[in-house]
Formats: C-alpha cells, sequence, structure tokens
C-alpha cells in the first residue's frame, strides 16, 4: 500500500513535534513493506527557522539519519489530485493549509480512491474553534486525533465523521535506553518555551525547583523560542541553556542524564486533559527516570507512581527530584517500569496497528484493500 503524508514538515522538528511521530509511522509502514512518502509546503516557518537556526547541516543530518524516509516540497503549481491518485491512503495533518484541506476533501468527494483521513495533534479545537469549525471535513472518511477528549470535542461539534483516538507514541527504533553512556547531569528537560503557554509551570516546576536542589546540580535544557527573560532566569537558576537539538539526538541526551520532567502545556491541561506530550513517550522509552507536572491521565496511558511520579507542586517536584537523585532503588524501578508501559502498549509499532485496525474495521477501503 502506499501512504502518502500532509505534513507541515517531515525533515524539519524545530519547534514541530508532530515530526517525531510522523517519522516512526513512517519509518514502521516501511519495515512492514508499505511505500510512505511525506508531502510539505514550501518554505514552512520551522523548516525556514531550523535553516535560519542551524544551517544546512540540519538537513543533511536528517537525511543521513532517516534515509528511507522521502519528502517532496511543494508550492501553488503543485499537482496535488494526481499525487493523491497514486495513493492508498491520504493522512492530512491539521496544520495544513484549509484551502488545501479543502481541495482535497473534493478530490475523494469527485471519486477519489483513496482513503481520506484527518489527522489532528493540536489544541485548536478549544483554543482556536472557528478555524477548525471553518475546515472542510465532509469528505473526509476519517478523522484521527490524539486523545479521547479531542475526539470528543469533534464528536460533539459534528466535525468529520467516523472519529477515533490515535495517541501519539515513541519510535522505539530510535528512543531506546543507552546504558553504556557515562552520566554528565543530574536533570534535562527538553522543551520550547512557545507562546506563554506554559511559562509559569516552567517556572515552578523547572527553574525553581533546580535552584533549591543547590548550586551542585547539572541542570540542562534544551529547545527554543525562549524569549530574553526565560534565558536570563535560567542563568540566574545555574541551569545551563543549550538551546535546540535534534531529535534523533535526544535518547543520548537522556542518557546522559539522572532525571527529567514533564511540562504539560496549560491548553491541554486546562481544557483537553489526558494528552501528554510527545516527549513523555519518548523520555520513558528511553529509560529515563521521570517526574511529572499535573495533568489529568483520564485514558489510563500510564501507572502513576510506578511508571513516573507526579509533582502536585513546586515543593513537591523539589522534594521528587531530590528522592530520585538519591535513592537508586527507586530510580531504578521508575526507569524499568516506565520503560515497560511503552514497549506493551505505545510504540509507533502500536499506532500502526491500530491504523490499520481502523482502516479495515470500517470498511473504507477506497475500493482497494487495506490490509498489510
Amino acid at each position: 500500500m502506499k501512504f502518502l503524508f500532509y505534513t507541515h514538515s517531515l525533515v524539519s522538528d524545530w519547534n514541530h513535534g508532530n515530526a517525531h511521530f510522523l517519522r516512526g509511522i513512517m519509518r514502521d509502514l516501511i519495515r512492514r513493506g508499505h511505500d510512505a512518502v511525506a508531502l510539505e509546503p514550501a518554505g514552512s516557518w520551522s523548516r525556514d527557522n531550523l535553516l535560519r537556526d542551524q544551517g544546512q547541516g540540519a538537513i543533511v543530518a536528517f537525511h543521513r539519519t532517516f534515509p528511507r524516509l522521502h519528502s517532496t516540497s511543494y508550492d501553488e503549481g503543485f499537482e496535488h489530485e494526481a499525487a493523491v491518485g497514486t495513493a492508498d491512503v491520504v493522512i492530512v495533518h491539521e496544520w495544513t493549509d484549509p484551502a488545501l484541506v479543502a481541495r482535497l476533501g473534493r478530490a475523494r468527494g469527485q471519486g477519489g480512491r483513496f482513503i481520506l483521513v484527518f489527522h489532528d495533534t493540536h489544541h485548536r479545537a478549544v483554543s482556536a474553534q472557528g478555524d477548525i469549525a471553518a475546515l472542510a471535513l465532509e469528505d473526509y472518511d476519517i478523522v484521527l486525533t490524539f486523545g479521547e477528549t479531542l475526539r470528543e470535542r469533534y464528536l460533539r461539534a459534528g466535525w468529520g465523521r467516523n472519529v477515533f483516538t490515535w495517541h501519539e507514541a515513541a519510535d522505539d527504533a530510535l528512543f531506546r535506553p543507552m546504558p553504556d553512556v557515562e552520566k554528565k547531569g543530574d536533570l534535562i528537560w527538553i522543551g520550547n518555551w512557545g507562546d506563554d503557554e506554559r511559562s509559569a509551570e516552567i517556572a515552578s516546576f523547572l527553574i525553581d525547583p533546580s535552584r533549591r536542589l543547590g548550586p551542585d546540580m547539572v541542570t540542562t535544557v534544551r529547545g527554543v523560542r525562549y524569549p530574553a527573560q526565560a534565558l536570563e532566569a535560567l542563568q540566574e537558576a545555574g541551569i545551563n541553556y543549550s538551546g535546540w537539538i535534534a531529535n534523533a539526538e535526544v535518547p543520548r541526551a537522556f542518557a546522559e542524564n539522572r532525571v527529567t520532567i514533564h511540562i504539560p502545556r496549560r491548553p491541554y491541561v486546562e481544557a483537553l486533559p489526558g494528552i501528554p506530550t510527545i516527549r513523555m513517550f519518548e523520555a520513558l522509552a528511553c529509560g529515563i527516570p521521570l517526574v511529572s507536572a499535573p495533568w489529568n491521565d483520564t485514558e489510563g496511558l500510564f501507572r502513576a507512581g510506578k511508571d513516573f511520579l507526579f509533582a502536585r507542586d513546586g515543593n513537591e517536584m523539589t522534594r521528587l527530584l531530590r528522592d530520585v537523585l538519591s535513592d537508586q532503588s527507586l530510580a531504578a524501578d521508575l526507569a524499568t517500569s516506565g520503560l515497560e508501559t511503552i514497549r506493551t502498549r505505545h510504540t509507533c509499532r502500536h499506532r500502526v496497528d491500530e491504523l490499520f485496525a481502523i482502516l479495515s474495521r470500517h470498511g473504507l477501503t477506497g475500493e482497494r484493500e487495506v490490509a498489510e
């Protein structure tokens, strides 16, 4: 089968976490013998920012790391109807231009023999409802949302048909423990600042606890879009800020540190409970102990207190980080349990299995066979 993915970018993960998941899904499809190709708009803001920040070397590194992944850039003159006409399944990400979302829907509605899927991995369904409500999804066969609360939002609003939950997951071919890597630091957090959606939380659950744990605490932050005041706060707390990191380099970064934290964005905590960031799946897949700021695991994705620890506030985050750093047995138990849950339930292999089950269960074959 041929899968065609419309994404904001495959080659750039600069402030673009969906690229992590998409790469893992495509790699697993290819491993199973399917064709998987991405289309991305020329001049996407993620790729443009990556080039400004890191230069062409970052693009070269992507192709070296993922030699079997292929992406084609499209512009205004691109023949989308011809492209989708060769595909069995077309998956369109929520960041795709609304006019193109509608155009692809018309291609399906006018007799296209592909299965058309809309994929939402953002909070705009609650934070910018008008944007999602305006999308022309009536000819889309399937809608995939990365959390049950988001699925329920689509169903209540009547956006699309055949709406399913399809959580993100870890590409465990990439994200895995590296026990032989020497520890260089204590705490690492990998996450972007981004639109003040968790600025207060970063202060409460990262900056203040790191400061309280003392001058010998070695804390590192990797990510982008940190404003001057945020960088100043990190410096004052003695935290090392090292900017962007390629997602393929994250497993080693986790391996070089003793503990990490999870800080969800406020719109998910308040309006879309049950949806962690993809970094949580990836961190646990690397076998690093994790302490999380509050979020409500409404779907039971993990075993709180066993796979990771919950901190209700900054004081508790400080205490739990101290516990993990001082108790090797506790740290080892968390790492083992979290890794077990990922390998049992939350890899990209699991999500590809789920995707095939969704495609086949509803008979949306588009006159072509949907099976491995």
